[in-house]
């Protein structure tokens, strides 16, 4: 009997030996507001654990995931070649270093497999100074003493405007620190200005000590975070990696379906107010979600090698063996959609619907706006000039206005409206014409230009007119 029993145990114990526990390091940065969908959005929601696969050959794997946050992407790469980290998420010169350094490294080489955000024109790295600071340009920062956080997609971005300038690399004090600490040393004037990633150059300015007086959209050089993994870890399990994709794609689709209430749980998650995230993750953000590996973005890299190159940080690299899109190829096919058609398109989701101050359907979304009412969400709106009548009118019944966001005229790119300048013109008191921008510049050369006038938020809140005149006029 005992030896029948011992017999009929067999097979579970076999089954039991046979279980392999596999540990997937995953390199996040949470507070990078364009990675969130490949991070901390799966870790909360558990999303990697829904697609990860369980059957044939991986059904005696048992899973362990391994979630490490760090603030930038250099770290990231560290804990790639140290073979702790199997997948990792960064911007775009700093992907260029890890793989290069994955490369040099041999048996560690990294393969860039998705995108997880991107600008087409660079917008998302930016420089900032305080908000009392008499500097409005780069140009006015020669010989004063700036941050970056060294070996990031914004360090990259300043390195690349100096090259484009012909400056030399001494034009400014360049100096490296975290967005943490420059973003207490810019608060307490220690230094004369910061640049910075997502979301810092456009987080510090919401929080009401900072002025941006750079957008990285002003070089034209589309900025992107992509996805890296280890090449020994999507050889052996290649299911993973799809599964992974698979549940970052599903992690954007949260993201659009609700985006107020996704970054209003971003925000509990890292303490990046949901009025920051949803500027670059809601509709017309200032971040567009595709997974895609566009022809545009590989010729980024090369740009972004050749300015590395000048500068002795980055030896010779063969992006070709880099660039892996079987698996995101793969994911698309799972899910049942077209990967080559996403690929040949740059379409974000758009701000759409009734305006309810001019009574109008929003038809141009870049020439729209809305306006964030406490406790009540977001109401769309079509024009900035309905923008400023809605929002005095709201005041004037007494709620309150967490934010409003309006679109440059010059970069297309989405700002808080109180942060931005306006040119107005009078000629037509009835029906004021108002034109929104992130730079002072900008804004004094269209008002030059148009007859206008340069004029702040509240200048320009002061001339809006009232939400039925609006209507009335058109505007």
């Amino acid at each position: 009997m005992w030896l029948s029993l011992a017999l009929a145990l067999l097979p579970s114990v076999s089954q039991a030996q046979a279980k392999k526990e596999v540990t997937i390091g995953i390199g996040t940065q949470n507070t990078t507001t364009n990675t969130v969908t490949g991070g901390i959005v799966l870790k909360e929601l558990k999303l990697l654990e829904k697609h990860l696969p369980k059957t044939g050959k991986y059904a005696n794997i048992t899973w362990k995931l391994d979630w490490q946050n760090f603030t930038s992407g250099p770290p990231v790469t560290n804990g790639m070649v140290a073979n702790k980290l199997q997948i990792g998420m960064m911007g775009d010169y700093p992907l260029l270093v890890n793989g290069a350094t994955g490369q040099q490294n041999r048996g560690n080489e990294t393969q860039l497999v998705a995108i997880i955000a991107y600008n087409a024109f660079g917008s998302g790295n930016g420089v900032v100074v305080h908000k009392d600071s008499p500097y409005y340009e780069l140009a006015d920062l020669k010989g004063k003493t700036v941050s970056v956080p060294f070996g990031s997609a914004a360090h990259g971005m300043m390195l690349q405007a100096l090259q484009e300038r012909g400056w030399p690399n001494d034009y400014w004090n360049l100096v490296s620190q975290s967005p943490e600490v420059g973003t207490t040393n810019l608060q307490e004037k220690k230094i004369d200005a910061h640049g910075d990633f997502v979301p810092f150059a456009d987080l510090l300015p919401y929080r009401g000590f900072a002025r941006k007086i750079f957008d990285g959209a002003q070089t034209k050089v589309p900025t992107f975070h992509g996805v890296v993994v280890r090449k020994d870890f999507a050889d052996a399990y290649p299911e993973a990696v799809v599964a992974y994709i698979k549940a970052l794609m599903e992690a954007n689709d949260w993201v659009r379906k609700n985006p107020s209430m996704a970054m209003q749980k971003v925000e509990e998650w890292t303490k990046i107010e949901k009025e920051v995230g949803y500027m670059f993750l809601g509709p017309n953000g200032i971040h567009t979600l595709d997974p895609t590996i566009k022809p545009r973005w590989l010729e980024t890299i090369k740009l972004a090698h050749g300015v590395l190159s000048k500068l002795g940080r980055v030896k010779e690299f063969d992006l070709n063996a880099w660039v892996n899109e079987t698996y995101v190829r793969q994911a698309f096919k799972e899910r049942g959609e077209d990967y080559d058609a996403q690929k040949q398109t740059l379409a974000n989701y758009d701000i759409a619907g009734r305006d309810p101050i001019c009574n109008r359907m929003v038809t141009h979304p870049k020439d729209a706006g809305e306006i964030w009412l406490d406790g009540a969400g977001l109401v769309p709106v079509s024009s900035p000039a309905c923008l400023l009548a809605g929002v005095r009118q709201y005041q004037a019944d007494g709620k309150k206005v967490s934010v409003a966001y309006l679109f440059d005229k010059t970069l297309g790119i989405k700002l808080f409206a109180d942060k931005a300048f306006y040119s107005v013109n009078l000629s037509n008191p009835k029906a004021p014409a108002v034109v929104p921008f992130l730079l002072k510049k900008d804004a004094e050369a269209f008002a030059a230009k148009n007859g206008g006038k340069l004029a702040t938020y509240d200048e320009a809140l002061a001339l809006a007119m009232p939400a039925s005149d609006v209507a009335m006029s058109g505007k």
